[in-house]
């Protein structure tokens, strides 16, 4: 792997000797790193790669499709056909979020206005 470091490392030198780095965007700004600090060191790369490719773990999929759920429901008429089945499926979120032992409290009250407020901003 040694040859393949001075390698690579010898490509890049090359680039930035060209000026094919100068252009790039944020050139010259401040990096913005994620707080990872508790993530081990040796995960860290994994995590980020996956973050940035939009990966989420099951259960934060699940968190994001009932907050998605709960929206819909909030634009909807009760006298909608489809309504019956969007709270079944926020049922059987809730239900696995729970027994998967994380709180369904997000749902509900100033919490889940604030989170919703937050991921419509992310999007």
């Amino acid at each position: 792997m040694w040859l393949l470091d001075q390698w690579a490392e010898r490509h890049i030198l090359d680039a930035q000797t060209r000026g094919e780095f100068d252009d790039l965007p944020g050139c010259g700004e401040p990096l913005c790193l994620d707080d990872d600090r508790h993530v081990p060191a040796e995960l860290r790369a994994g995590y980020r790669l996956l973050k940035n490719a939009g990966c989420l773990p099951p259960e934060l999929a699940q968190r994001k499709e009932a907050i998605e759920l709960l929206e819909l429901l909030k634009g909807i008429r009760e006298d909608d056909a489809g309504m019956p089945e969007i709270q079944r499926r926020l049922s059987l979120l809730e239900l696995k979020l729970q027994q998967a032992g994380l709180s369904t409290e997000f749902l509900r009250g100033e919490y889940a206005a604030q989170l919703i407020n937050r991921l419509n901003e992310g999007t």
